[in-house]
């Protein structure tokens, strides 16, 4: 039988594969087969990324692209390399930190691992379980695997990027060579994050053209690829939805200018489920960007070309660049052209906290004012990093708003160093009009759902915004009609202005949909009361509720978040009879099973 596929092909089709596979040696022929399989199979539209072996001898190299995201970066990067690998015929496994198989991790040879660190330091709450188990005595000899890992951080935080940066340093103690040092990202991730993965995907091509060269010797599997799952509208791609409504939901005598936004996602094919998040591109406020060329006596109409693209001054600010948000980087950059003693205090190894201070109380403005050099169009453009989308915690559920997606918003509005200062997201929102459209898409959030057993009770510890994806919570709940039982906190600093969807609670509350509601408006009397007061007065009914099996859900502030953990410590000390380190085994312990989660900023 002829080994030729004339069958299949044309006579000039065939003629072309041959002259082609006469060039190529067996590692590249073995590229080149995985490639065109993975080609066919793509042409067929499975969504599957993963696929039986179809001849077997020896496995082609696989490399396991595994992330660890609390807001979606290390995600959307992870993805992203691993669509990468596969367009490069290569074999790719994409998994969640919160679903990688630790047992596992012994048969690895190529990994490559994105994880962020949150806030003072924390890890991912999906990726506890696979840190702590490379971390433990448990975690095998890992002599034959090679591996990178990218950091994600914020480096106004003094523990930048230490998850990442600790990940590695273990893997090595474990015996694992690096493909590639660890990269740390700040929050213009990009910037770190592009040429890394360049380099690194450089590194895995040449590790697996080893590989396969040295299996060649018997005959190697060819494994078909399948293209990565991807929605059709996301980060890169967002929808443009309608504005449906916005109003106002606090008072108008109130200094807290919370409103409401539905918006209209008919025909996008978008599906979230409540606790997902809305990642809303803003455009930057112009009387802000006019302040910033007259600062820096610029002309906004010049011309800047930067990555391949070329935009006036103006739009660059408008739509490409953060303007509201500083970033370390900008400070180095602003330090090569000027001398200021506070700047160069605050980059120094000893200046974190006046660091801190200066991100987290500063916007651009305020730095070009107070701290003057010299600024070209050009040099401002490259030191600023991208715009980033910002993500909102959705308040609906489509089981109830069906082709809608609703939203709970802070404008952010103050005045500081002698100039009024607006959020980029918060201002952009309020200032559209019904019938304006908004760039977005769904930022899934897995660790952040209601139990899969409708008949398990909630309880719902969210202040200020924080309700938002509760309202969309108990829209599902009553929607399902769910057995489980609903208990929600809710504070604010008033109760006659900033007492948020009033109506709809007390509403639920007599449709018995809402079991409990404990509320704690913080300034409505001389001693301020919080939420996790409220919590330690009903502690022995709380401990009821979580003896009972119920899901515990926090939203809100990170500090918010840990007042709240300690006050449920306290509630386990008091009512549950347990120490302090069983109290705390306890709280981790409900972490693990997925019956606490948080969704804190």
């Amino acid at each position: 039988m002829s080994a030729e596929p004339s069958f299949i092909l044309s006579e000039q089709q065939n003629a072309l594969l041959q002259a082609l596979s006469s060039q190529l040696d067996a590692s590249s022929l073995l590229w080149t087969s995985g490639y065109l399989a993975g080609l066919a199979v793509a042409k067929s539209g499975s969504p599957i990324i993963a696929a039986p072996t179809q001849t077997a001898n020896v496995e082609a190299p696989v490399l396991s692209v595994v992330y660890g995201s609390q807001t979606g970066n290390a995600k959307r990067l992870a993805e992203r390399f691993a669509s990468e690998v596969e367009a490069q015929g290569l074999q790719v496994k994409l998994i969640d930190a919160a679903d990688y198989p630790t047992k596992k991790l012994k048969d690895e040879r190529y990994l490559v691992v994105v994880i962020s660190t949150q806030g003072e330091g924390e890890v991912p709450d999906g990726a506890r379980d696979f840190i702590d188990f490379v971390n433990s005595k448990r975690a095998p000899k890992l002599d034959a695997l090679q591996f990178a890992v990218l950091a994600l951080g914020d480096s106004s935080y003094p523990l930048f990027c230490n998850i990442g940066k600790d990940l590695d340093a273990r893997l090595v103690e474990l015996g694992a060579t690096r493909l590639k040092d660890c990269g740390t990202c700040d929050l213009d991730i990009e910037t770190i994050a592009d040429p890394w993965w360049e380099s690194t995907l450089a590194d895995v091509k040449r590790c697996f053209a080893e590989s396969s060269q040295a299996s060649t010797q018997t005959s190697a599997t060819v494994t078909p690829l399948r293209p990565l799952k991807t929605a059709a509208f996301n980060r890169d791609n967002p929808f443009k939805a309608s504005v449906l409504l916005k109003q106002r939901i606090t008072a108008s005598n109130t200094d807290k200018n919370i409103f409401h936004v539905e918006l209209d996602l008919e025909g996008s094919g978008l599906h979230y489920h409540p606790g997902d998040s809305l990642g809303v591109w803003p455009t930057n406020n112009a009387e802000l960007i006019q302040s910033i060329i007259s600062t820096l006596g610029l002309d906004g109409e010049q011309q800047i070309s930067f990555k391949n693209e070329t935009h006036s001054l103006n739009d660059w600010l408008r739509h490409k660049r953060e303007i509201t948000n500083l970033s370390r980087a900008f400070l180095v950059e602003l330090d090569k052209r000027a001398a200021h003693a506070a700047i160069k205090t605050a980059l120094s190894e000893d200046g974190r906290e006046y660091l801190v201070e200066i991100l987290n109380n500063y916007q651009l403005i305020d730095v070009l004012k107070q701290y003057p050099a010299e600024w070209s169009a050009e040099d401002l453009v490259q030191a600023l990093r991208p715009l980033t989308p910002r993500l909102y915690s959705i308040a609906s559920s489509q089981k109830e708003v069906e082709d809608e997606v609703h939203l709970t918003v802070a404008k952010v509005e103050y005045q500081a160093h002698g100039d009024h200062h607006l959020g980029a997201a918060s201002a952009y929102l309020d200032a559209l009009d019904e019938d304006s459209e908004v760039l977005v898409y769904i930022e899934e959030n897995k660790r952040f759902r209601l139990p899969e057993d409708s008949s398990k009770d909630i309880i719902m510890v969210g202040p200020g915004t924080g309700i938002a994806p509760f309202r969309g919570f108990l829209q599902e709940r009553t929607e399902s009609e769910a057995t489980g039982r609903n208990w929600l906190f809710f504070g604010a600093q008033h109760f006659f202005s900033q007492f948020l969807y009033q109506v709809e609670w007390q509403q639920a509350v007599k449709n018995k949909q809402l079991d409990r509601i404990s509320v704690a408006f913080s300034r409505d009397q001389a001693e301020k009361i919080y939420v996790q007061h409220r919590i330690l007065e009903e502690g022995a009914e709380l401990w009821q509720w979580l003896d009972n099996g119920a899901h515990f859900y926090i939203c809100g502030a990170i500090d918010m978040e840990k007042d709240v953990i300690a006050a449920v410590q306290q509630v386990l000390i008091q009512h549950a009879g347990k120490t302090e380190e069983q109290a705390n085994a306890y709280i981790a312990s409900l972490q693990k099973e997925g019956r606490l989660s948080r969704d804190v900023y």
